[in-house]
């Protein structure tokens, strides 16, 4: 496999995944772990993932479906970093890369369709004075720059079929915009997970799933999660996640 400079191979022991990284823009971190493992993966159908980044997402979400799995991502280099870790891991029957803005993505995936809708949004809102990574990469991958929480949602809730699931990786602190937006865009909130970094602290990472046109009633707050123990290492259950068991 050819790689370009700065450019370096990981592996998702956990899944048997490999993955094309480079030092020079954005990299998979535990969020996308926790976002592959989080939902009901439906075993056959559509799977769309949003903000793919350099495909981490859905790379880890293979290999439990025979679901096919498309893949939006608006900045060319990341695009084409997933492109070519699709090629490595043998999946291109399976996935399909599109470089492209998201709002564009219902020129190549009908709406009403997608059984399964993951996405790791940019997490900050774009406030023009706030501060921001002077990496292009990392800055468009972290703050609102090109999309936002509404239009993700808008085009999340028109490619989902109805009862189609949607899951999301975010941060605590826009739970409420996200609990409001969501049914703003007929996706009703039924699970959620808040992920600590140990105990004592609060929350840095937060996991929701939704149902196009689904019920109000059922919603749950699942048990936390704690990613490192009082010793600094890793907690069981994410060590499960990372390495398998």
């Amino acid at each position: 496999m050819q790689l370009n400079e700065y450019e370096r191979i990981d592996k998702l022991y956990a899944e048997d995944i490999q993955i094309i990284q480079s030092s020079e823009v954005f990299s998979f971190s535990l969020d996308a772990v926790l976002l592959a493992d989080f939902p009901t993966i439906p075993k056959k159908g559509t799977i769309v993932d949003l903000c793919a980044g350099n495909g981490a997402v859905g790379l880890f979400v293979s290999r439990k479906t025979a679901a096919h799995i498309y893949q939006v991502e608006l900045q060319e280099k990341l695009a084409d970093m997933a492109k070519r870790s699709i090629v490595l891991n043998q999946l291109e029957d399976q996935m399909t890369m599109y470089q492209m803005d998201l709002k564009d993505s219902l020129t190549k995936i009908p709406s009403d369709s997608v059984d399964l809708l993951l996405c790791n949004p940019p997490y900050f809102e774009n406030e023009p004075q706030g501060t921001k990574n002077p990496n292009p990469h990392l800055a468009i991958a972290r703050h609102e720059i090109h999309t936002n929480l509404d239009e993700v949602l808008a085009v999340s809730s028109r490619l989902l079929k109805m009862n189609g699931r949607f899951a999301m990786v975010h941060r605590p602190d826009r739970f409420l915009d996200i609990l409001a937006k969501m049914q703003q865009h007929r996706l009703a909130p039924k699970r959620v997970q808040f992920i600590y970094p140990k105990d004592g602290k609060e929350a840095n990472i937060l996991l929701i799933e939704g149902i196009k046109d689904g019920k109000t009633a059922g919603f749950k707050v699942l048990p936390p999660i704690f990613t490192y123990d009082q010793n600094g290492e890793y907690t069981p259950i994410i060590k499960e996640k990372l390495y398998g068991r």
